[in-house]
Formats: C-alpha cells, sequence, structure tokens
C-alpha cells in the first residue's frame, strides 16, 4: 500500500510493509543478534559447518541453525474447518478446539506449517496455543528442526530422463490409519496426490509423482505425517 503526502509543495510517497514483511524483518533481526546456546549452533555460528546435510542426523535444538544453512520458504496446511451448516464449512488453517472449565470454555487453536528449499529438503511442524499466531510460530519452530532430507531420482520404467524429478523408488509411509504409497512417474505427470501432501511434495522438490492412499485419509495431519515418514524412507539404498 502506498500512500502519497503533500507538504509545503513536495510530494512524497511511503509504502506501508505488510504483515509478511515486518515478521520477516523481525526474523532477520533475531537471527543477526542471536547468541547459540549449543555446540552445534556454536559451530555454525562461526562458519565451520557450511552444509545442512552435515546436522541432520544430529539433534537439531535452536531453529537459527536451519535459517543460516537452508533458504526455506513455509506453506500452512488445512487441517481445520470453519462453521458450516450440517458441517459444510470451508477447509482452514486453523483448527479450532475447546475444553470446558469451570470459568467457562476456553478455546485453542492447532495449525500445521509445512518448510523447505523445493531442492530436496522438507520439514513439517504442528503448534497448538491459544491464538492464531503464536500456534503458527510454534509451528513454524518445530518443522525447521524436523527437517528431512529426500532422495529424488528418475525411477520410472518409461522415462530415461536421468534428472532428480521423482523418488527413486515405491516408498509408503504409515501414521495411525492413514497410509500414503508414492510412486515414481515419468517427466510430465505432475502430482497426482491430494492438496495437502501437494504442498509437502512441492516444497521438497518432487515434480511427478503417482501415489495411493489407504485407511482413513479425512485426517490431514495423520496425511501429512504419512508422507513425511514415505520421504524418510528415500534415503535408505535398495535392496539387490
Amino acid at each position: 500500500m502506498e500512500e502519497i503526502k503533500e507538504t509545503t509543495g513536495i510530494v512524497t510517497e511511503r509504502k506501508f510493509k505488510t504483515r509478511e514483511e515486518i515478521q520477516e524483518q523481525e526474523r532477520q533481526n533475531a537471527l543477526d543478534n542471536w547468541k547459540p546456546k549449543t555446540a552445534l549452533g556454536r559451530k555454525i555460528r562461526e562458519g565451520k559447518v557450511k552444509n545442512v546435510d552435515e546436522i541432520l542426523e544430529l539433534p537439531i535444538l535452536e531453529e537459527q541453525i536451519v535459517d543460516l544453512l537452508l533458504p526455506t520458504t513455509s506453506d500452512l496446511l488445512l487441517v481445520g474447518q470453519s462453521k458450516g451448516k450440517f458441517g459444510g464449512g470451508k477447509r482452514r488453517a486453523w483448527k479450532q478446539t475447546q475444553r470446558k472449565t469451570i470459568d467457562g470454555n476456553v478455546p485453542s487453536f492447532s495449525c500445521g506449517v509445512i518448510v523447505g528449499d523445493k531442492n530436496g529438503h522438507v520439514g513439517l511442524g504442528f503448534g497448538k496455543a491459544k491464538e492464531t499466531l503464536p500456534a503458527r510460530e510454534k509451528a513454524l519452530r518445530r518443522a525447521k528442526l524436523n527437517v528431512i532430507k529426500v532422495t529424488r531420482g528418475c525411477a520410472s520404467f518409461d522415462c530415461l530422463c536421468s534428472e532428480p524429478h521423482t523418488v527413486p523408488f515405491i516408498v509408503e509411509g504409515k501414521c495411525g490409519s492413514s497410509v500414503v504409497r508414492l510412486i515414481p512417474a515419468p517427466q510430465g505427470t505432475g502430482l497426482v496426490i491430494g492438496d495437502e501432501c501437494k504442498k509437502i511434495l512441492k516444497l521438497a522438490g518432487i515434480k511427478d509423482i503417482y501415489s495411493k492412499t489407504f485407511g482413513q485419509t479425512r485426517s490431514t495431519i495423520n496425511l501429512g505425517k504419512a508422507c513425511i515418514e514415505a520421504l524418510k524412507k528415500t534415503n535408505k539404498e535398495i535392496k539387490k
């Protein structure tokens, strides 16, 4: 949004920052003033470690570690549903629950966030708080701490491009009753999977996939976790 003011015959322009720009600036300021509390954080702050793949097997306890080593983008999972007649409300990012107390109903909000660099790294996190923005900040922090590496390849029987655009072999992940099976696909196929899992695969850098889902697939949280579990198995070696 731009506002034009005229004072003493001089026209000046002022640009108002959006909420996302303000939050990004606050994160950058916090990153510049970050004082690491762990040995791993101190190594990265000193520049001794520059590749995120070297530390993914270690426990990451500070989100600034991922911010320094991995330029990520984020997206929200639609885990909730707005109020509507006969349960027909639209899907939304916030899942609202409430508990009964002596003082009345106490609501709480939860959400899911995905982070990734679209080049073989992705993370999923969930957060819960009394307000929506703190819940998103919790989920974003946990997603950065849960970043995993995704091995990509070209394993479809009718594609010989040898470019990393799909999974290297068939993988399957399970969470609760939700099961997600990812199958290699040739170039140009696209992401043949549900919308929420599509967000995860896009941020992981996968462009083509076939899929099958089993169980209770309406549970977005379990479906997202099952997709992440399937992507973790891409790092395993193929048994000959």
